[in-house]
This record gives structure tokens, sequence and C-alpha cells, in this order.
């Protein structure tokens, strides 16, 4: 059984940590029990922390570029110093395997960084007038920070999604309040103590961990927060925004991803990245691979490569670097995926491989033949879990790859640079990848949802955009 640890613990709120009574019992997902505690902020402490944030609103707006510079090349060193640490807690906390966890230290670090050339962009710009009636005009644009933005993080990539939240709002000029997701707090505790070593103006940053059931409304409903950053599920984004109001809104929410296979796609380049899209960190990602929609000439071969594919993808030692897979982030998720599951089989589609789970571990599933009216076809999963369905014609393809209410992601393998182009066109989803699993890298090129997938794009400079807002001074 782990041992329960400490680390920077309850809250941080305008330039130190502070103890609260409450606490959070964060889960070992390596080896159980109990991993760590780190305090649960209550009502008044996150009104604390957005007090603290609106009070450092003029502090954060006056600073330099040079200075938002500096402090973002503090931050990413603390972060690549303590790289081990975070990994190890990220292993914990999210049950995701080593040599992911690390990858996600330096995707953080790599983020900071990059943020740092991107506050060379917010100089602004001269403008002279043209039109009729104003020859003569000049103005300054500037853009100019929102004020106080407040981030809310999800648990599957508790470092790396939050690195690209808050690195483009300092960036900005903002006060930040950071909320992160209940079960995986501690890696957001430490970065709190990283940023602690940056010295920002003292109510610059603030962390505060907590139950959403308790702060949830309290962070997102107080009309000083002038822009959310969310990433998470749609539901939880669409009352955060009927609790935010007339607010800067920025969130990547949920995904149903389809892959669309045709019959003259390089099958063996295909499988790989489906199951890739399918499989990585259990299948817990809002760009995975939900659904592959295999053209009826080309099914069954898919299906057999698909399973032949799935021998690489085994549980075991989460610290062992050759481990691909690990458990679900809670047993209620495992049960979620298991009634999916289900439904499917009850509907006709034929369960070639897994479909059994032991607690939250979900063994890699693939199901074929799925009918366009299982739940797996229309909702997000969260598990690891390949749907196969057939499709008859580009026609139909489209049909299936449209229908339900999200649209972030989508592939398309294909060799045919035409039909490829046109159904990247026609496809509702706010990114495309031709031959290749939907995968949005660092943030260089922008990533957002369309429908109820989610408001704004993020990418850092495109971060940043959300973030500010453009002042002009005429003269």
């Amino acid at each position: 059984m782990a041992t329960s640890r400490q680390y920077p613990d309850d809250i941080f709120v305008e330039g130190k940590f502070e103890t609260d009574d409450e606490v959070l019992e964060v889960t070992d997902l390596a080896d159980g029990g109990t991993f760590a505690t780190v305090g649960a902020a209550g009502p008044d402490e996150a009104r604390e922390a957005i007090d603290a944030a609106y009070r450092a609103q003029r502090a954060m707006r006056e600073t330099t570029l040079v200075q938002r510079a500096e402090w973002l090349e503090t931050i990413a060193d603390e972060i690549e110093s303590r790289k081990e640490e975070l990994a190890d807690i990220i292993v914990r906390e999210a049950g995701k395997p080593i040599s992911s966890a690390r990858g996600e230290v330096d995707s953080a670090v790599e983020r900071f960084r990059r943020a740092v050339e991107e506050v060379h962009d917010l100089q602004g710009e001269f403008l002279e007038g043209t039109t009729a009636g104003h020859e003569g005009w000049k103005a300054i644009v500037k853009p100019q920070p929102v004020g106080t933005v407040l981030c809310l993080t999800p648990y599957n990539y508790p470092l790396a999604t939050t690195a690209l939240q808050v690195a483009p709002a300092i960036a900005g000029g903002n006060s930040v309040v950071l909320k992160p997701a209940t079960k995986t707090p501690v890696s957001a505790a430490v970065l709190a103590d990283c940023i602690e070593e940056a010295d920002l103006p003292d109510g610059g940053f603030n962390y505060v961990a907590g139950r959403a059931s308790a702060i949830g409304d309290v962070l997102s409903g107080d009309d000083r927060i002038d822009a959310i950053a969310m990433t998470g599920s749609s539901a939880a984004g669409k009352h955060v925004a009927r609790e935010s109001g007339m607010v800067n809104l920025h969130m990547e929410l949920g995904g149903n991803a389809p892959a669309i296979v045709f019959e003259d796609a390089d099958l063996t380049d295909a499988v790989g990245q489906c199951a890739k899209g399918s499989f990585k960190y259990a299948g817990q990602r809002c760009s995975a691979v939900s659904r592959v929609l295999a053209h009826e000439g080309v099914h069954d071969e898919m299906v057999d490569m698909l399973d032949t594919e799935m021998d690489n993808w085994e549980a075991g030692d989460l610290f062992d670097e050759k481990t691909t897979l690990g458990p679900l982030i809670s047993e209620d998720q495992a049960d979620y995926v298991e009634e999916l599951v289900e439904d499917a089989v009850d509907k006709g589609a034929d369960l070639v491989r897994g479909g059994d789970r032991d607690g939250q571990f979900f063994e890699p599933t693939l199901l074929a033949n799925v009918p366009h009216d299982a739940r797996l076809i229309h909702e997000e999963q969260f598990g690891p879990v390949a749907v196969v369905t057939k499709f008859e014609d580009e026609a139909e393809a489209l049909d299936i790859a449209n229908a339900g209410d999200m649209g972030l992601d989508a592939s398309v393998f294909t060799k045919d640079y035409d039909r490829a182009m046109d159904l990247a066109e026609r496809i509702e989803a706010g990114a495309v990848r031709i031959n290749g699993a939907p995968s949005h890298g660092l943030g260089d090129i922008p990533f957002g949802g369309v429908k109820d997938s989610g408001i704004g794009r993020e990418g850092l400079g495109y971060s940043i955009e959300e973030f500010v807002t453009t002042k002009s001074i005429v003269l």
C-alpha cells in the first residue's frame, strides 16, 4: 500500500500557502491506498482567492513584457528541475504510465518556454487613418489584459493542460485563479510551488483545490472573473457558461472523434494510428478516436488487423517503461464504459476482444459491426475501446461523422488528396487530421471544437488572444 505524502498543501493565495482544515485524499492509482493529501478549499477560501486576484490586477497589468517573459522562463526552469518528482505524481494521481507522464512534464516545460516567445507579439501596432475625413489620424493599438482568468483544468492531463491555460494567462498580464480537477490536485500544488519561485506580485497567481460541488459555482459565478479557461465535459462546460454570465469563455469540451478509413488507405498505417488514438492513456482523452468508420470493403480486414495490433497494448506496472495501459480514473468511469460496451453488444455489435473489467482497470476492447444507434457512436466514452462501424460511400461516412452534438476532432485516411480535402472541409469538427490520429501537440496549431465541443481556440498564441482585449489610442 502507498504511503500518504504531504506536498505543498492547502491553498496558495496572495503569494503564500495557507493552512486549511479540510483535505482531499488523493488515491494512488499505481498501488492503492492514499497517495497524498491536499487542502480542500470551501466557499470562503474560493472568494479569498478571487479577492487576492482582483487586488493584483493592477500590478499584473503594469508589468513589462520583459518581466512577464522572465517569470515564464523561471517557471519553466522550476518545472524542469522537478521533472522526476512531477512524473511520479502524474503516474500516481492520474494512473498514467511513466513514459507518458515524463512526456507530459516535458510538454508543460515547453509550453511555458514557448509562451515566452509569444509575449513579444503583444507589443501592439501603429496605424494611420486611410478613410475620408480621417486623414492624419494616427492610432496605437495595444493588447491589454482582460483582468482575472479562472483556470478549470481536467484530470487527464493535470500538468500539461494547466500549463496551456496558465502560461498564456500570465503572458497576457492577467491575474490567475487555478482550480484543478478534484482527483488530480497534487501536480497543480507543485506547480504553484514552482510559480512561487518566479515571484509574481502577491495575488498574481492563486491555487485552490476543492470539490466542484463546494466551490465550482462560487468561482465561475463571481462577477470579478473576467475570463474562464476550461477543459472538461460538455455538460460541465454548459453549466459553467450558465453560471458565469458575460465573461470571455475559452473552453475545450467533449469529443467523439470519427476516423474515416477508405478502401484506398494504407491500412497498416491506419490501424496503427487508430489503435493509438483509441488506447493511449486508456482512451481518456478528448481527442481520442472514439469510432472508426471503415469502408465496407475493408471493414473486416481492418478489424482483423486491429485485433493483432492490440497485442502491443498491455497493462502492467505503471513505472515500467514498457507498460502502455493503466487504470481508468475511477470505478464510476469504469462502470460507464462497461455500460456503453454492453449497450453496443445488446444492439448487435460483435465483441471481438476484451470487454472485461477488474475494478478501475478496463480490458482493452474491440467491437466490430457496431450499429449506428449504439451509444458508443454518439457519446464520449473515455475508455480503452476501439469501435468499428462500416459505411458504404462518402455521403454515408459524412452523415455518420457529423451525427451527434460534438465536433472536436476527426481523421480521414485515404490516398486521394481531393477526397481528403473535400471531406476535411465538410466534417463538422474544429480539427481534421489527414492520415493520422487526432493530436493537439504543444499548441502551435489552434485547436478547439464546434457544436457542444467548445468555445474559442487553444494553442499558445491563440490562447493569449483569448486573454487580452484590444485598446485603440487615437491621436
